[in-house]
């Protein structure tokens, strides 16, 4: 269930939900769009470590690596075994004797890391972005026979293709190539159901890698930006990983539908491709040419970000001062400003009460939802001497 506005005082843990729930996937327990934030009251899930929000369907992971998902099934994506959606959370039964320390979500599969370094993944496989040879989905989490003797480190899952980072800072894809999302075909009609590595990044100490629709990055040990799949702005579509030049430093890359949002390690944020911020488009970072051409995302001037996320056209971030921000497209209310407009520039987001000592914000964008985890700072229960 769900309600907006405060929580007990002596709750460790606060997690909201808006925009699309037609699936379920707001964990509501109801079949409708949100939009203002939702105050979940997840009694059966405590402490969530990290979320993966997909199309349509959510996955969870809890400090002591247990699995819950929700949302649409019709593929199999929860991995509960059967082809059936949940408005509320359900523990993967499958995971009960593995820990799962990195979870994705994909349009309509899931990819799963455990703390051993396998994969696992589920749901929809037509386009092989399940990666076991075949073209079949599948309702109950597979181990990926090809990581076996390998170590997988993280997991991103696109529209139809799959990235995976692991032993030796290698990427492979598999899934749907068709516009080169998956760094290794010529073929623009090319799907691969093997994991097959990207050549391209052999020599790159890769630490970050992401995906969604038909784009995929990678972010190297150094800060730079690798990208390669669909073309942002207009451009061509890239067949294998291209290094953007710039002279920032970058530590995280969200991706959606047709823009990229960046981090870079001094907390700024950075846009590539088609924004609704249209009055911001020509200006470029950069006048040299030989430089990609990243926007910065105007109102965040003077304040540090610590946190981005996108979704299919939507984006999200959260400030040093524990503020959450949205912008972009708000069809289903995903921006969780109480209406369905669009807005071109980033929006302050009320989440009623407030811990006066926050430990740590997270936010974590779906194709049209939108969710936040907001912990409780541990306080010192001995007094402090003077």
């Amino acid at each position: 269930m769900a309600e907006h506005g405060g929580t007990p005082a002596d709750e460790e843990e606060q997690v909201w939900s808006w925009g699309a729930g037609t699936d379920g996937q707001l964990g509501t327990d109801k079949l409708q769009d949100e939009h203002l934030p939702q105050l979940l009251s997840l009694i059966s899930l405590p402490s969530i470590s990290m979320l993966a929000c997909g199309g349509a369907h959510v996955i969870a992971l809890t400090s002591g690596g247990k699995v819950f998902t929700w949302g649409r099934g019709s593929s199999g994506q929860l991995g509960h075994g059967d082809i059936l959606s949940t408005s509320l959370p359900k523990p993967v039964s499958f995971f009960d004797d593995c820990v799962i320390i990195q979870a994705a979500a994909g349009w309509s599969h899931s990819g799963f890391v455990s703390d051993s370094g396998c994969l696992f993944t589920c749901g929809n496989g037509t386009f092989g972005q399940l990666g076991h040879g075949d073209n079949m989905s599948l309702s109950t989490p597979t181990k990926v026979s090809y990581f076996l003797d390998k170590s997988v480190k993280m997991v991103a899952c696109g529209m139809r293709h799959s990235l995976v980072l692991f032993t030796g800072n290698q990427v492979c894809g598999f899934g749907s190539g068709k516009r080169g999302q998956l760094g290794f075909s010529s073929d623009s009609t090319k799907s691969v159901n093997l994991p097959c590595l990207v050549p391209g990044l052999k020599d790159v100490e890769v630490v970050r890698i992401s995906a969604n629709g038909d784009h995929s990055a990678a972010i190297s040990a150094d800060g730079q930006l690798f990208s390669w799949g669909r073309g942002f702005c207009g451009s061509p579509d890239v067949q294998t990983p291209q290094c953007l030049p710039s002279s920032l430093s970058f530590r995280v890359v969200a991706l959606g539908w047709n823009h990229a949002l960046l981090l870079t390690v001094d907390g700024e944020v950075f846009k590539l491709g088609n924004t609704l911020n249209k009055q911001h488009e020509k200006q470029k970072l950069h006048t040299d040419s030989s430089e990609a051409p990243f926007v910065k995302v105007p109102y965040f001037d003077g304040v540090k970000v610590l946190k981005i996320s996108a979704g299919a056209e939507h984006s999200a971030a959260v400030t040093e001062n524990g503020e959450v921000k949205t912008w972009g497209w708000g069809e289903h209310g995903q921006l969780g400003l109480g209406n369905t407009s669009d807005q071109t520039n980033p929006q302050l987001v009320s989440l009623g009460s407030t811990y006066l000592q926050t430990k740590e914000i997270e936010v974590y964008c779906g194709s049209g939802f939108t969710y936040v985890v907001r912990r409780k700072q541990e306080l010192n229960s001995s007094p402090t001497s003077s």
